[in-house]
């Protein structure tokens, strides 16, 4: 099998990186009609400063509401909407979801896309890849595009501005990286693109997992001060781009499909991804039959940045078998990355998994 890399063709990334927004469009030559969709609130925070740095490079810009979910109707409203302002570069502001619809309207629009994260909660930023829900926000499919981003560009003092739990949302994402990264290369699993996952790709999820032991809980301190420190900048480096390309072009395993089946409960829709495939993390440790000290240590780092280590952090304090059961069937359907483990994984499998880990988590939690 071929091996393969993919990757956004630019990524920057600084404290006021908004500023060079509109000079680093022109650069890359992607067009002069930008637009932008974010929610309400992040527009509030960067509209005036997405303007006058398109204004300063000449480039013109228009402005829409993304109304909170990744569907495919959503989608098709942006997109239309796009078409009707004559936009010949999509720009997307904000979290997952939104850049993820940005992502799909460029690509359903045959437009080029520009991703501007506002916080650094998930790998979606830098990724070929957008992951769809239903309007009532259930896992409904992956949408694998052709290309990355054409630009991400990663503003660290907006995010160091936003909530803590937002970047805390981003290490539980980027924390399933290595693991899943390693899962796939033992099963000589397809990555993305459909190839044998490189060394590079290998190495940088390794180094993302590394990163976050190392500068983790000091980026935290640091964004509770909203304060950007060479461990944020490390730290948000992990989140988007080292977890981005590691997953996409290494592979997705049990602690993703964790998270996708978790949707599928009410309880747990106020919980961001990063924080439920944290626990789906330690679930696939559990499945894999890892040392209990390598377990202890994704532990001790969970705990310290305040990542879920149990159901009840992820609303699932009162669920009951019958509910975990289908959780952990939904984890196997077919074409689920659970199947991407290195042997045969049953829904009972996963269910004695969600309580092993649990249980875990309960014992280092002192419960």
């Amino acid at each position: 099998m071929l091996r393969k890399l993919i990757a956004p063709a630019r990524y920057v990334q600084g404290a006021n990186a908004l500023q060079a927004l509109g000079e680093e469009i022109k650069a890359l030559k992607l067009g002069t009609r930008v637009f932008t969709l974010a929610d309400r609130r992040v527009l509030e925070i960067v509209q005036s400063k997405i303007e006058q740095a398109l204004q300063a490079a000449g480039i013109e810009g228009s402005f829409a509401e993304f109304r909170g979910e990744c569907s495919k109707q959503e989608i098709m409203r942006l997109k239309e909407l796009a078409e009707k302002e004559g936009a010949d570069v999509i720009l997307g502001a904000g979290g997952g979801k939104a850049l993820d619809t940005a992502k799909a309207v460029a690509y359903y629009a045959h437009k080029p896309v520009v991703i501007v994260p506002t916080i650094a909660s998930t790998d979606a930023p830098c990724s070929a890849l957008s992951v769809i829900y239903t309007e009532q926000g259930i896992f409904e499919e992956y949408l694998v595009l052709p290309r990355n981003p054409d630009l991400v560009l990663v503003d660290t003092a907006i995010i160091a501005r936003a909530p803590v739990r937002f970047l805390v949302a981003g290490m539980g994402d980027a924390l399933a990286t290595w693991f899943e990264a390693r899962a796939c290369a033992e099963s000589r699993a397809k990555n993305l693109p459909g190839g044998d996952s490189t060394l590079a790709a290998l190495n940088l999820a390794q180094l993302c997992y590394e990163t976050l032991l190392e500068d983790g809980y000091q980026a935290c301190l640091a964004v509770e001060r909203q304060v950007v420190t060479p461990a944020v900048e490390r730290v948000v480096e992990a989140n988007i781009l080292l977890s981005g390309l590691g997953f996409e072009s290494s592979g997705l395993a049990a602690a993703h499909a964790v998270h996708n089946a978790l949707t599928t409960l009410e309880e747990t829709h106020a919980y961001y991804h990063g924080e439920k495939v944290a626990f789906g993390t330690l679930v696939q440790l559990v499945l894999e039959g890892r040392p209990l000290g390598e377990i202890e240590e994704v532990l001790e780092f969970a705990v310290s940045v305040g990542l879920p280590v149990t159901l009840a952090d992820i609303g699932l304090g009162e669920v009951s078998e019958e509910k975990l059961r289908k959780v952990a069937e939904a984890a196997v359907r077919p074409g689920e990355t659970i199947h991407n483990e290195p042997f045969p994984v049953t829904a009972e499998d996963v269910l004695a998994a969600i309580i092993g880990a649990d249980a875990l988590g309960k014992d280092f939690k002192g419960f």
